[in-house]
């Protein structure tokens, strides 16, 4: 049977980091960290260090598994190793039908959406966003090492506009005297609705979240005992700093309430405001890039998906769904299945927005709560199996990583349709159960 081979280096796996958490999230959220924090700059700024902490601590603890396994899909062969092959059968579930389909949807959105605005046609969103899903999980069914390359360049370009914004919108805020006036006063307005310093940091974990999706290419990845921490690590100090220079350059030119107004578009007006509509115009052409190269990464991991399930003999069709291309060493079937799953909660996505639920039901955010929950299980597996390590990185680290799990987790429970979301969650994993017999003649890890 063809395997996936090693086809990936260092640059690639950190360009996976990088490229998937600073993307879509930075720019969406901004917003929403502020009306979170009830519309005050400081309580925005310690959520934001707050998540990057978590984030930062997190992939350490997961730097140290990365280097003692190496298999086909991350979390999913590490929660294997720690608890059994039936519970990471529920854990590759999980992510193939729930976590990343739910947020390549919301990429996809997201990336239509500021394209639509691009070309001033709002009724384009929901179109684009199909045909955006579609183009890039074929591009990674045609050709993965182009995708490969795809991560890393547009991981360059993205920085372009968040590096921008932040040099010139400290240095005008600062002279302008922008930046104090927004550390100093709230916004006047703050609507009704959960606010708080935990509901602040969960909408940080959307945008700091993706970096877990690199361990996916690890059976990919060229010594990726030896790459795979190092990538964690480095792109994690690199987004959290990346994160708050951005954050303050846009408080130094927009006050607060002008932040929560603009919403989504509020990069765009920070240019606009400095250089002109051209300027904003052109910035919003990067931002679209930076949306579609995290999307790209998302649909990386998603396109493994149901082969990491097939690979260990279990799941519907294991045989078929563990099958690798041998022209394109792509994962095809199983990438088809994440294409369907995604176009699904895409359209669950847009329900929010056209009033078939009585709420708005975060796919944004809800599911990065479960995964707080996994995390949380591989953290007390760390203390208990990995004796060798010394006291910080086997007991201090996982016990903080957890405390800030719990601590975003606690977040999503005050969320609005989070018993709604679990309702979805329960019966989706139940049918897992139907299918988690292992089947005969397969098993390829």
């Amino acid at each position: 049977m063809e395997t996936l081979k090693k086809k990936y280096g260092f640059w690639t796996a950190t360009a996976m980091v990088v490229g998937i958490v600073i993307g879509s999230g930075v720019f969406f959220k901004a917003d929403d960290v502020l009306l979170a924090s009830g519309g005050r700059l400081p309580i925005a700024l310690l959520a934001w260090l707050i998540g990057g902490t978590i984030m930062i601590i997190t992939s350490f603890v997961f730097a140290n598994i990365a280097t003692r396994i190496e298999r086909v899909n991350g979390v999913v062969d590490y929660f294997e190793e720690a608890y059994g092959s039936r519970a990471a059968y529920l854990v590759a579930w999980f992510f193939t039908f729930i976590y990343y389909p739910s947020l390549v949807a919301v990429l996809s959105w997201v990336s239509a959406n500021y394209s639509a605005g691009l070309i001033g046609s709002p009724n384009a969103v929901i179109p684009l966003s199909f045909i955006f899903l579609a183009l890039f999980f074929i591009l990674n069914i045609a050709s993965p090492v182009l995708a490969g390359k795809l991560q890393v360049s547009t991981t360059l370009i993205k920085l372009v506009p968040l590096g921008f914004i932040a040099v010139i919108g400290i240095i005008s805020g600062l002279i302008s005297g922008q930046t104090i006036e927004s550390f100093t006063n709230s916004a006047k307005t703050i609507s009704e609705g959960s606010t708080g310093l935990a509901v602040a940091t969960l909408s940080t974990a959307f945008a700091y979240e993706g970096w877990i999706i690199a361990t996916t290419i690890n059976a990919e990845l060229k010594d990726s005992k030896k790459t795979l921490p190092k990538a964690l690590l480095l792109g994690a100090f690199a987004v959290v700093v990346i994160y708050m220079l951005y954050y303050l350059g846009i408080s130094g030119t927009l006050s607060n309430q002008e932040v929560i107004a603009a919403g989504d578009e509020a990069p765009v007006h920070v240019i606009s405001l400095i250089f002109g509509s051209l300027a904003g115009t052109v910035l919003t052409v990067f931002v679209v890039i930076s949306c579609l190269g995290t999307l790209n990464g998302l649909i990386m991991g998603s396109a493994r998906g149901m082969f990491s399930i097939a690979a260990r003999g279990r799941g519907p069709f294991p045989v078929f769904f563990s099958r690798v291309n041998p022209k394109t060493n792509s994962t095809a079937a199983s990438a088809t299945v994440g294409l369907f799953c995604s176009a699904v909660w895409l359209l669950v996505w847009h329900g929010n927005f056209a009033g078939w639920w009585c709420g708005f039901l975060d796919i944004s955010e809800l599911p990065i709560a479960i995964l707080y929950v996994i995390y949380i299980s591989i953290y007390v597996w760390v203390m208990k199996t990995f004796k060798d390590l010394d006291v910080f990185s086997r007991f201090i680290a996982p016990a903080l990583s957890g405390a800030g799990s719990i601590y975003i987790i606690s977040g999503a429970v005050q969320k609005d349709m989070f018993l709604n979301f679990m309702i979805i969650f329960t019966l989706i994993m139940i049918v897992s159960l139907f299918f988690m017999k292992k089947k005969k003649g397969v098993n390829i890890i």
